[in-house]
């Protein structure tokens, strides 16, 4: 290795502090950015910590070792992409910010250059414009791979959640228990029901389930042939059900459907539903 990128390599080193500065004295006010002018001083730390790593990670790259600065970009990447997310950082502003790290970045080299003039030729400033640049593009190619990564990741777990939510099994006695169905059901959310509610039932020893639609807005064609596959699975599996808040309307749509009801016991609301059991059982 050339002993003027050593030297080029050293001199970011020691005036890492110095390209911090710089590049926080561009931030402007951004309202609840991470990189306002005006944030709070923590997130200030943070960027200094973290802008001092950039740094060094990208000017490994004059070492010309391929493996260390794969290892400290990998590393910078994880880092970084954790820690916007936390912060609820949109990419677009992640970018504009490394955008101004490569400048000020820049700004440094230039003035080492500037300084050592008559020693570096036209050809070092071009390989170092070729190293610095790919470094940085690298970087950001990285960054943003593990920031889809794990934005994908945590949409799946919150829509995991939300299909969790939206088909709650809700034991109220021994082997007995309540499914409270609210909002819209649509092709998926129906399926995901199919799916879910009987594996539940058998892990939980249901024996008797209620199925509430009161909360249900709209319950057209398809739900009610789902509901009645739903109660169809269950019953295969020795799940007594029993619906309660099925409205006329649904009743006449199943009718129509050829659907049979009759083998299911029907109430108004899920009060009475519950009430009837109790009644049932102390009889």
């Amino acid at each position: 290795m050339d002993l003027k990128y050593r030297r080029l390599f050293d001199f970011i080193q020691a005036n890492s502090k110095n390209i911090t500065d710089k590049w926080l004295s561009m931030r402007e006010k951004q309202g609840d950015s991470i990189y306002s002018a005006d944030a709070d001083p923590a997130y200030e730390k943070l960027l200094r910590e973290q802008n001092a790593f950039t740094n060094y990670t990208v000017s490994t790259a004059l070492l010309e070792d391929e493996k260390q600065f794969a290892e400290n970009m990998e590393r910078w990447a994880s880092t970084v992409a954790e820690s916007r997310i936390e912060s609820d950082t949109p990419i677009y502003e992640v970018l504009e910010a490394l955008s101004n790290v490569r400048e000020t970045f820049w700004h440094f080299v230039e003035k080492f250059i500037k300084e050592n003039q008559d020693e570096i030729s036209t050809d070092d400033i071009l390989k170092w414009s070729s190293i610095i640049n790919t470094a940085f593009d690298k970087l950001i190619n990285k960054f943003t791979e593990k920031y889809y990564n794990l934005t994908n990741r945590r949409l799946i777990a919150q829509q995991n959640l939300i299909n969790e939510l939206g088909s709650p099994v809700i034991p109220v006695e021994d082997s007995t228990a309540v499914l409270p169905l609210i909002g819209n059901i649509d092709t998926e959310r129906a399926q995901l029901l199919l799916e879910q509610i009987p594996q539940k039932c058998a892990k939980e020893n249901i024996e008797h389930l209620f199925i509430d639609l009161s909360g249900v807005a709209i319950i057209d064609t398809m739900v009610a042939h789902q509901i009645f596959s739903l109660t169809t699975g269950l019953k295969l599996l020795g799940v007594k059900s029993t619906i309660s808040g099925i409205r006329p309307e649904v009743a006449q749509t199943s009718i129509q459907l050829g659907l049979d009801f009759t083998g299911i016991d029907t109430y108004s609301t899920l009060k009475h539903a519950l009430r009837r059991q109790r009644i049932e059982n102390k009889e």
